[in-house]
């Protein structure tokens, strides 16, 4: 029993008060996330290298390689009117950090079988981040995304 209260007081501590005390890993991953969901390609081109691997398990697409992650990523971002990540939740351990939150995408809806629509959508998910410290890179980045909740959002629109 006092085990159970002392994790619980440790699960309630306040979160980090500001992004430099949080770790450095977590930075990292912020600072990724933001340029990918800006659609910073320049910036993402400095976070792949030949073995990075970017690796949506849900949707069964993985690419390996900084070439291939690229287009992959330029491909799905054409014509994106808005896209951004919500973190409710981060945690890492080592350089594996974990986001859980929301996506949300606007933009057009071909990729999504409703051509000449604009559809917006919310889509819950984690991802994962393997990250090389020594050298600012994503080893891997990995997406859980919650597929039936976006498919039943496209299903109204």
């Amino acid at each position: 029993m006092r085990l159970c209260c002392l994790f619980l007081v440790l699960l309630c501590q306040p979160a980090f008060a500001s992004n430099g005390d949080m770790p450095k890993e977590q930075q990292l991953a912020i600072h990724y996330m933001e340029a990918l969901t800006n659609q910073d390609y320049a910036t993402l081109n400095a976070y792949y290298n030949r073995e990075s691997v970017f690796n949506d398990r849900t949707a069964s697409v993985k690419y390996t390689g900084k070439r291939h992650i690229m287009q992959f990523l330029k491909r799905a971002h054409r014509g994106v009117l808005d896209y951004s990540f919500s973190i409710e939740h981060m945690y890492n351990s080592g350089s594996l950090v974990v986001l859980i939150g929301n996506y949300h995408y606007k933009g057009p809806g071909e990729q999504f079988g409703k051509p000449g629509r604009i559809i917006d959508i919310a889509i819950p998910g984690v991802t994962t981040l393997s990250l090389d410290m020594s050298t600012n890179r994503v080893k891997e980045h990995q997406d859980l995304m919650d597929y039936q909740t976006m498919s039943d959002q496209l299903a109204v629109q």
